[in-house]
C-alpha cells in the first residue's frame, strides 16, 4: 500500500497537470455558454415562497426588498420584532403580494423549527430558503475572555444555518427549490481578529458543498461570498477594530441584487464583488503573501499605532 501512494505521488501530480492544460480551456468555454443559457432562463420568483434569516438590517432586508420587486412572498425572520415588521411593511409596498415576519432566535434549535413550520402553514410551500443571519465579534484570538463566549457566534452563523435547512429541507424538495447560504470572503481570507468569524464562514461555505453532493439536483444550492457590504455589522465600533478602510465597502441594495440575480440564475457560487475573487487566487498559489500582508496590515500596523 505504501508504495502505491509513493508510485501516485511522483505519477499523479504531472498526469494532472496534463489534463488540466489540455482541458480547461475547454471547460471554461462550456461554463461561459452555461450561464448564458441560464442568465436566458433566469427562474421568475413572482408568487414563490422566499425565506429570509437575519431579514431586519444589512443584507437580508435588502435582499427581502429585491426579492419583493420580483414579485416573491416572503417570510421574515430575525430576533428585533419592530424592525422585521417595518421591513414587512416596506417589501410589501415594493410589490410583494404577501409578507410576514417571524421574530426568531436562529441560534435555537426550537425556533428554527417554529418558524418553517409557520412559513409553510401560512404559506403552503416554500421554494427558497436564504440563510443570511450572522452576527461578528472582532478580537485577537489569545484576548478572547473568557473563550466559552464565542459560542454565540458559531450557533448562530453556522449552527442557524445548519438548523433552517435541516427542517426546511422536506419542503424544498417538494418544490425543487434552492438554498442560498451567506457566507463570506472571511472564510478563506482569514483576517485577524476575526477568527471565529471566518471559521464560522469556512464551516458553512464546506457544509453546503457537502449537501450539494448529497442532494443532486433534488435541492440546488447557491453558495455566496461577499466582501465588505455596507451594514450594522462593518460601521461603528466594528469597522475601527477591524481596521476596514483597508476594504472597499460594497453597497448593501447591490450587493443584495446580485445575490438575487445569482439565486435565480442557479449559480452554484457567487462572489460579490467579483474582483474579490483575486484573493483566493492568491491564498491558491501564494498563501505565505497573503499572510504575510494580512500579518502586516491589521497585526503589526494596528501594534504600532496603539504604542
Amino acid at each position: 500500500m505504501d508504495l502505491i501512494h509513493k508510485v501516485l505521488n511522483i505519477v499523479l501530480p504531472p498526469i494532472t497537470l496534463i489534463l488540466l492544460l489540455l482541458f480547461l480551456p475547454s471547460f471554461l468555454f462550456f461554463k461561459f455558454i452555461s450561464r448564458i443559457k441560464r442568465s436566458i432562463n433566469s427562474e421568475v420568483v413572482a408568487g414563490k415562497v422566499v425565506l429570509i434569516t437575519g431579514a431586519s438590517s444589512g443584507i437580508g432586508e435588502y435582499l427581502a426588498y429585491e426579492y419583493a420587486r420580483r414579485g416573491a412572498c416572503l417570510a421574515l425572520a430575525a430576533r428585533r420584532q419592530e424592525r422585521l415588521r417595518a421591513v414587512a411593511d416596506k417589501a410589501r409596498v415594493l410589490g410583494s403580494p404577501d409578507v410576514i415576519f417571524i421574530p426568531t432566535d436562529i441560534s435555537k434549535v426550537e425556533d428554527c423549527e417554529r418558524f418553517i413550520n409557520e412559513a409553510v402553514d401560512h404559506f403552503g410551500k416554500l421554494d427558497h430558503l436564504v440563510n443570511n443571519a450572522g452576527i461578528v465579534q472582532v478580537d485577537m484570538f489569545e484576548d478572547c475572555k473568557p473563550i466559552s463566549d464565542s459560542a454565540t457566534l458559531t450557533n448562530t452563523n453556522f449552527w442557524g444555518s445548519v438548523y433552517a435547512s435541516h427542517f426546511a429541507i422536506p419542503h424544498l424538495r417538494k418544490s425543487k427549490g434552492r438554498i442560498v447560504g451567506i457566507s463570506s470572503i472571511a472564510g478563506w481570507c482569514s483576517v485577524p481578529r476575526m477568527s471565529f468569524y471566518s471559521a464560522s464562514k469556512a464551516a458553512i461555505t464546506s457544509f453546503y458543498e457537502t449537501l450539494r453532493a448529497e442532494f443532486g439536483s433534488d435541492i440546488r444550492i447557491t453558495i455566496v461570498t461577499p466582501g465588505v457590504v455596507e451594514s450594522e455589522m462593518s460601521q461603528g465600533d466594528f469597522a475601527s477594530k477591524a481596521h476596514l478602510e483597508f476594504f472597499l465597502a460594497e453597497s448593501t441594495e447591490r450587493c443584495a441584487k446580485a445575490i438575487v440575480d445569482s439565486a435565480c440564475r442557479g449559480d452554484r457560487y457567487l462572489v460579490e464583488p467579483s474582483w474579490a475573487r483575486i484573493t483566493f487566487l492568491i491564498k491558491v498559489l501564494c498563501p505565505e503573501v497573503l499572510e504575510w500582508w494580512l500579518h502586516r496590515v491589521f497585526v503589526a500596523k494596528s501594534s504600532k499605532k496603539s504604542n
